[in-house]
């Protein structure tokens, strides 16, 4: 049997450690050969393809970013897409795929499967928003990141008696904001999930400043003003539809600092998120998300994705798992209302 193996979307910590067990379990412990397409979607509709052994997975279970590579690549808006993936998995011999990503490249899983392609989900995504699994790897890397850059930039920020705030990663969710915002101790933290008032966010910096403290304010990218726009860095979309975001975080800073008065600075995280070594969570989980996408394989279960449930690896079905997004109820966004100010 020879299974292919690619990483779609954007690159987070983890991915190579989910490669690295399927190439083990599935050479060790199924005799099977394992090949990698380059550039997720790109790879098959291109015939771009490498085989996989044991060599070249050895040493890439703490490296960040994909062997592999990625892109935003989507075979549904290329014509004769589909009838191009099969044709070179037929002439490559491959009999399944195991498709590392987020809601897009799972939801073009979701559409091979249905067109009779042999393929196997394992969740991908930093933030944390795919409604089938508790836990996506990557988002307890990106928390980490995010939660000491905080720590640094709070010496700063009181050093110099300003305000800084931290946009993070989280177009539709804010799980990282609000991870982040709460261990890194923020006083403020802005999440798309709830829209919010300027005004109100000056009152608690203002607060912040009376008692002789500098304000750190962690606002996701995808947060919105109330009766505002999303704030676009360019009318770029992607493949699948997508602007690119980011710019909230200077504009509040440039709101705070002309309706206070006070030095204003803001720090965008951006990609700083996604990159480096992965934490020991991440790579544990990657690593089972891996394993288990062998199980379905061999199972010839397809159209399911790998999930977290509690501390067991389950299989939910592709349909299920790019239903819909899994954002911040608004009950735990509550409990980190109580710091702000």
């Amino acid at each position: 049997m020879r299974v292919g193996v690619l990483t779609g979307g954007g690159d987070c910590p983890g991915l190579n450690a989910v490669i690295r067990a399927v190439v083990r379990k599935g050479i060790e412990t199924h005799g099977w050969d394992v090949v990698g397409f380059r550039n997720g979607w790109k790879g098959p509709l291109e015939g771009d393809l490498k085989p996989i052994g044991l060599d070249d997975v050895e040493d890439i279970l703490t490296r960040g970013g994909t062997i592999l590579g990625s892109s935003r690549t989507n075979p549904y808006k290329v014509d004769g897409g589909v009838d191009r993936i099969k044709a070179v998995l037929a002439e490559h011999e491959v009999d399944a795929l195991v498709a590392i990503g987020g809601e897009d490249t799972l939801g073009v899983a979701k559409r091979l499967t249905d067109d009779g392609v042999g393929v196997v989900g394992v969740p991908k995504t930093i933030d944390n928003d795919l409604g089938a699994t508790d836990y996506t790897f990557g988002f307890d890397t990106a928390v980490h990141i995010a939660t000491e850059s905080i720590d640094r930039l709070r010496t700063t920020a009181e050093s110099h008696h300003r305000a800084l705030v931290v946009e993070v990663m989280g177009r539709h969710a804010g799980w990282i904001a609000l991870h982040s915002g709460l261990a890194g101790g923020a006083n403020v933290i802005l999440v798309p999930e709830r829209a919010f008032s300027v005004d109100k966010v000056i009152e608690w910096v203002q607060r912040r400043f009376e008692r002789q403290y500098a304000p750190i304010i962690v606002v996701a990218e995808g947060a919105l003003p109330e009766g505002g726009n999303e704030v676009l860095l360019t009318g770029e979309k992607d493949a699948f539809g997508h602007v690119r975001l980011g710019g909230v975080g200077t504009w509040l800073a440039e709101e705070i600092a002309a309706k206070t008065g006070k030095e204003s600075r803001a720090v965008v995280l951006g990609h700083t998120q996604r990159g480096g070594t992965p934490t020991a969570y991440d790579r544990v989980l990657a690593t089972r998300f891996g394993l288990h996408a062998v199980d379905a394989v061999a199972d010839a279960d397809f159209g399911v994705m790998v999930a977290l449930k509690g501390t067991d690896i389950v299989r939910v079905k592709l349909s299920e798992a790019t239903a819909e997004l899994k954002t911040v109820p608004l009950h735990r966004y509550a409990e980190a209302e109580v710091f702000f100010g």
